[in-house]
């Protein structure tokens, strides 16, 4: 029986371990989440995940905006730090990766790609303004503003914070996220 080399590995060299496929757009870390085959990609609705849901889409996402946004080398006022705690920015920021997902399937229409970056030149146009408006930056954030209609009571937005550990920030939120989502779940479970 004869050996075959994989042709990938053999460009790559033996002592290639594949550690930079991330800063590439690895498929495989990007969309995991999303892809079943059993099922059509679909638009994720935040409202409805499950806590287990949830958990593997924030980490997916992540994964994605981290190498959407070192790839396209976008600034903060694009995509701040702390995007996941702006809803705005995280139903963006999700539907791109949806849409990227599906523009760079490799049975998707040669042409996906374009249209993606067409889309994607107008969705930084509203991820700009939407920062502008939240008044996020580099090193500090503060929760989007509320505007209070008459008869409303009035809304804290609460404190602008100094971002000291980005990721540290991320995990946190996710682990709240998914526990509210499992207490609600809890909930539902116990009044059945």
């Amino acid at each position: 029986m004869t050996h075959v080399e994989d042709p990938q590995q053999s460009l790559l060299g033996p002592d290639y371990d594949g550690s930079d496929l991330a800063e590439y757009g690895d498929p495989e870390q990007f969309g995991s989440a999303d892809f079943d085959d059993d099922r059509p990609l679909r638009p994720i609705n935040w409202n409805r995940l499950s806590a287990d849901e949830a958990l593997v889409e924030w980490l997916d996402l992540n994964g994605w905006v981290t190498w959407l946004r070192l790839s396209y080398g976008l600034p903060p006022t694009v995509v701040p730090p702390y995007w996941h705690r702006h809803a705005e920015l995280v139903w963006e920021l999700s539907a791109l990766h949806t849409h990227w997902l599906n523009a760079y399937d490799t049975e998707g229409s040669p042409s996906g790609p374009i249209g993606w970056h067409r889309d994607f030149a107008e969705a930084r146009n509203r991820l700009r303004e939407w920062v502008s408006t939240a008044g996020c930056r580099l090193d500090r954030d503060r929760p989007t503003r509320q505007t209070t209609w008459p008869g409303e009571a009035a809304r804290d937005s609460g404190p602008e914070v100094v971002i000291v550990d980005r990721d540290a920030d991320f995990h946190q939120f996710v682990t709240d996220d998914v526990a509210a989502r499992r207490r609600i779940e809890d909930r539902v479970r116990s009044a059945s």
